[in-house]
């Protein structure tokens, strides 16, 4: 008899529980395994379900606008930032979503005036400052929107995206230092996505034509001490790539420059890209790195060969540069440091 009343009370209360309404809590983290999954419609309708029990939850908002957005109901999705961004509590993901949804409306303008409103909050976001420039890049505002991502690396230097559009934009002028010093940043910042094997051939293509002035290449500004004394150190080594471009040589004038660097520059500019060369040059694994970057762009069968002919310096490396964190430290911006 007793353990019948025991079942009796074990179902009364399981049942209780099973038939409790969720808060908005639960209800947004049901929703947001949802949107995981790409279910938009069970996503939105969950979280207006959330959102009615906890009307001014931004979170929620946030989630619903992005919903409308990956459904391309861009309309809805407007309608719903558009009062988060008037927000005092909106942070930099809600400006980014509103970005993304007015640059798909083709609504610029209005997308710059946010732009502008966000980074007067948030002064300091390398996201904002990527994302605005690219909005520039897409309304032809080229000098515009280097002036973004410049920003954007001076005052957010831990953030890869600004590095990456700088590179590619450097990589179209005369401008070629920058090209590859920014590029050789975002590679190692962001070490395997589709956007690391663009810009690993964008390094190698910048050297074939670093000692080359193209003559359809936009001009370059001004030059400063530090691409002065980039320059003039690869210059000085360049003898070693008299015969071409290839990843050998590239590893031999890359390490004499390092040397030369170390020497004469490093107490002037010190510089994590360098400190980092020159850790994989002290413990053997800067040939592996050069062919990481190098010959995996220009011939992948070549590289893949490399690697099974040089096993153990692979593994080595590939298990170095999973488990480290790049990051440039604040204070070694020197674009325009003269």
């Amino acid at each position: 008899m007793k353990k019948l009343l025991n079942l009796i009370c074990f179902l009364t209360i399981g049942i209780a529980s099973f038939a409790q309404d969720p808060d908005a809590s639960q209800l947004h983290e049901t929703a947001k395994q949802f949107m995981r999954g790409g279910d938009w419609t069970n996503a939105v309708l969950v979280l207006n379900k959330a959102l009615a029990k906890d009307p001014q939850n931004i979170s929620i908002q946030k989630d619903i606008a992005l919903t409308y957005y990956y459904q391309r109901d861009f309309a809805k999705a407007r309608e719903t930032v558009k009062p988060l961004v008037e927000r005092e509590d909106a942070d930099v993901p809600t400006y980014q979503i509103a970005g993304n949804i007015y640059k798909a409306l083709a609504e610029r303008k209005d997308a710059e005036k946010m732009y502008k409103k966000a980074l007067k909050k948030y002064p300091n976001s390398g996201p904002l400052y990527a994302e605005y420039g690219e909005l520039l890049w897409m309304m032809n505002e080229n000098f515009t929107s280097i002036e973004q991502w410049e920003l954007g690396i001076k005052s957010d230097p831990g953030y890869a995206g600004n590095y990456y559009f700088a590179a590619r934009y450097y990589y179209f002028t005369t401008d070629k230092v920058w090209a590859l010093v920014y590029g050789e940043i975002f590679v190692n910042m962001e070490s395997y996505t589709s956007r690391t094997a663009e810009v690993k051939n964008l390094l190698l293509d910048s050297y074939k034509k670093f000692f080359v002035i193209d003559p359809k290449a936009k001009p370059a500004k001004q030059d400063n001490d530090f691409t002065k004394a980039f320059t003039a150190v690869m210059n000085q080594n360049s003898s070693v790539i008299n015969s071409g471009i290839t990843t050998e040589s590239l590893t031999m004038l890359r390490t004499r420059f390092l040397l030369d660097w170390n020497k004469d520059y490093a107490a002037k500019f010190p510089f994590r890209l360098f400190d980092h060369q020159k850790q994989l040059l002290q413990e053997g694994m800067f040939e592996a790195y050069n062919q990481w970057i190098f010959e995996a762009a220009g011939d992948l069968a070549k590289y893949e060969s490399w690697t099974k002919l040089n096993t153990e310096q692979y593994n080595e490396f590939t298990r170095f540069q999973k488990s480290k964190l790049f990051k440039v430290p604040a204070g070694q911006y020197y674009k325009s440091t003269n």
